[in-house]
């Protein structure tokens, strides 16, 4: 395993990589308005950095490739992370509250790239056996979830011993984009997490945290940047140097089971 601060730096350095957007993906969705913001580059390009991280992390941490690692996309949705994983070579297994559709909506990614999806039944328990996966992930989920302590004591108890814990767009609680979509009566997130929060429920779901951070200012998926590759150097460039971080959108981490 490496250690906290090596991932540390390993994450900064992966999040300014500048990768390609995949345009096998935005064809795919092109026509379908609930996935238009994988069409959007400054949106499409946080997915991409994202899912590479885990997979560096991941093997950073494991010592082996991804495609040795057995990855449980948690509520998968729309399919995008499953199906970038996938291209890596992952083998990911793909869950969500419905087999057929992403929260309803059409599901053009799940349906052309044949992303099987395993139906979730219940508020929280999961219907895998004991450290069943390596890494499991969580791309705007647990802030979902009817119970969330209880999301994640089911979380560690399908990872393997020492098996990671991503989290990403958990929404935090001062951020001026949430704040915003209140005002508006928007309340598509309305449970919000602080950094005590969260340590508070890593420790009582017995994970051990090794690294948090404070991620995006500005919104991306509905505007479009001339050059989206310098706008995300900008934006990560705020959260990490300036007093802004502390009103952004997001609060991410990856943990452990101990």
């Amino acid at each position: 395993m490496q250690s906290k601060q090596n991932l540390i730096a390993l994450r900064k350095a992966q999040f300014q990589q500048r990768l390609l957007l995949n345009h096998q993906l935005i064809e795919i969705v092109k026509h379908t308005d609930s996935h238009a913001f994988l069409t959007n580059p400054a949106a499409h390009n946080v997915y991409l950095y994202l899912t590479n991280y885990v997979r560096v992390c991941s093997e950073a941490w494991f010592k082996t490739k991804l495609t040795t690692l057995r990855v449980l996309d948690w509520g998968c949705g729309k399919g995008h992370i499953s199906f970038l994983l996938r291209e890596m070579g992952a083998m990911v297994t793909s869950c969500d509250v419905t087999s057929g559709a992403a929260f309803g909506q059409d599901a053009p990614i799940i349906d052309r790239a044949s992303i099987s999806v395993v139906s979730l039944e219940h508020p929280y328990l999961l219907p895998f056996n004991d450290a069943s996966f390596d890494v499991v992930l969580s791309f705007g989920v647990l802030e979902h979830v009817s119970n969330d302590l209880a999301s994640l004591h089911e979380i560690r108890r399908v990872l393997s011993p020492q098996g990671l814990f991503f989290c990403f767009f958990l929404p935090y609680y001062l951020s001026w984009t949430q704040r915003l979509a209140h005002l508006r009566g928007d309340f598509y997130h309305d449970r919000l997490y602080s950094k005590k929060l969260v340590k508070h429920l890593l420790t009582q779901s017995q994970f051990q945290l090794i690294d948090l951070w404070h991620r995006q200012i500005l919104p991306k998926n509905r505007i479009s940047y001339v050059n989206h590759h310098s706008f995300e150097s900008l934006d990560r460039w705020l959260t990490e140097n300036t007093f802004l971080k502390y009103i952004a959108t997001n609060i991410e981490f990856v943990a452990f089971k101990n």
